[in-house]
């Protein structure tokens, strides 16, 4: 729908200024990931350029905020570390997105260290692929077909690794190159077995406020899920360590 995909597009603006050099979020970035970040904005561009603007009067849904309150269910999501942590990380990725490359590559090693491998905190990936990126729902049901042969993480770390050179065969050849069984691999991703799947995580974002990715849930474990706050972009790692810190520190 022409508004949903709107505020999704403004997200990915919102998400270029806090990844691009001198922003809030400017880690050290390449010369090509600053590359892969401009081709991004282009296509945003693009895609704003042929939308229509909406009727006059017409109702406009309030933009989510960064850092409301929100609950997400997890049922049934890839989980990396203690099942029973005080905190849940949630990440709502897409994996053709520049920006979910850039926190995996810059921040996200550096949380696993100090708060995943430690038993603090869990941490969720769940899907978010944008029209606009005509390859990222095939990478997300490959990741979850690699699962299915015990390797959705190390599949997920070389397709985000590669965010900008994905396609149906360079797919295909990051699956083999892991040593998955080719035959099942190609019939679970060829038979869309996952697609209900991946669906229900974008509904799930959106009634989380999630509009663009990467955008975050972190909070208090709950029986289902968590009940966190929402961080919207590949935001530094001090930001995330500083909410992590004061979760941490908010005593149930």
């Amino acid at each position: 729908m022409p508004g949903a995909m709107t505020r999704a597009l403004v997200a990915a603006l919102l998400a270029l200024a806090v990844a691009l050099p001198g922003g809030a979020g400017a880690q050290g970035i390449s010369s090509d990931d600053a590359k892969e970040i401009l081709k991004e904005l282009r296509e945003i561009r693009r895609l704003l350029e042929r939308m229509q603007a909406p009727p006059a009067g017409a109702p406009r849904a309030a933009a989510p905020q960064p850092d409301a309150r929100v609950k997400v269910a997890v049922g049934g999501a890839f989980v990396l570390g203690r099942p029973d942590a005080p905190l849940t990380m949630v990440e709502f990725t897409d994996y053709e997105c520049p920006f979910c490359r850039q926190f995996h590559v810059s921040t996200f090693e550096a949380l696993k260290k100090n708060y995943i491998d430690t038993g603090k905190m869990r941490y969720i990936s769940r899907d978010f692929p944008l029209d606009f990126h005509r390859n990222a729902m095939q990478a997300a049901l490959a990741a979850r077909c690699a699962g299915e042969h015990g390797q959705f993480w190390q599949l997920r770390h070389v397709l985000l690794v590669n965010a900008n050179a994905l396609s149906p065969d360079a797919i295909r050849k990051f699956a083999r190159d892991l040593g998955l069984d080719e035959p099942a691999f190609r019939a679970c991703l060829d038979g869309d077995r996952y697609r209900k799947d991946v669906e229900k995580d974008l509904a799930d974002g959106r009634a989380a406020g999630v509009s663009g990715t990467p955008t975050f849930v972190v909070g208090r474990t709950t029986a289902d899920g968590v009940d966190g706050v929402r961080l919207v972009g590949a935001q530094p790692y001090a930001v995330f360590d500083a909410k992590i810190r004061e979760l941490l520190a908010d005593k149930p």
